[in-house]
């Protein structure tokens, strides 16, 4: 009885962290369109994975880094993630312009920030104002192991972007 008392406990411990490990989808919305009204602002094959993402920016994240190089409040940046064609090897298959061949979306990962988050959204589950989710294509939440937080804080000096440097020179040349 106490080893399934021990296990319960852990159980209860561990699922707060694995379900919002990957974000807050009660906080940070899908954005219904993103794909119409969000700029798309780079491609590319991401880092130690098998997958293709592209990035999009709103309006107000747009703006903000041509301004400021900081996005303001209300900046909202999306990640399409996308499954990739394999060869016989089982390894991505990489076009002519170095990306790997997309075969379909598979998530949709999404940060947005706000300096006026609404009360029961923990600082503990943001970074530098920033929130998360992940969602499925059809905009609904999408469970995830992942700690969104956990990786983003270390990127203070690159306003907790991965791809920082890639929307700051998209937004200088346009």
């Amino acid at each position: 009885m106490k080893g399934v008392l021990k296990t319960v406990a852990a159980v209860l411990i561990i699922s707060p962290l694995y379900v919002h490990g990957g974000g807050n989808p009660e906080h940070v919305k899908f954005p219904e369109g993103y794909e119409n009204t969000f700029t798309l602002y780079s491609m590319a094959n991401r880092a130690n994975q098998t997958q293709v993402a592209k990035l999009y920016a709103n309006d107000t994240a747009v703006a903000s880094y041509k301004a400021e190089q900081k996005a303001a409040s209300g900046s909202v940046v999306v990640m399409e993630i996308y499954a990739t064609k394999t060869g016989e090897d089982g390894k991505p298959v990489q076009g002519g312009d170095g990306l790997f061949e997309i075969d379909s979306l598979a998530g949709v990962a999404v940060m947005e920030k706000r300096d006026d988050w609404r009360e029961g959204f923990s600082a503990d589950d943001r970074t530098g104002n920033w929130g998360f989710a992940l969602y499925n294509p059809d905009g609904s939440e999408k469970s995830n192991e992942l700690n969104c937080v956990q990786c983003h804080t270390p990127l203070v000096a690159q306003d907790y972007l991965f791809t920082f440097q890639r929307l700051v020179d998209f937004v200088k040349n346009h």
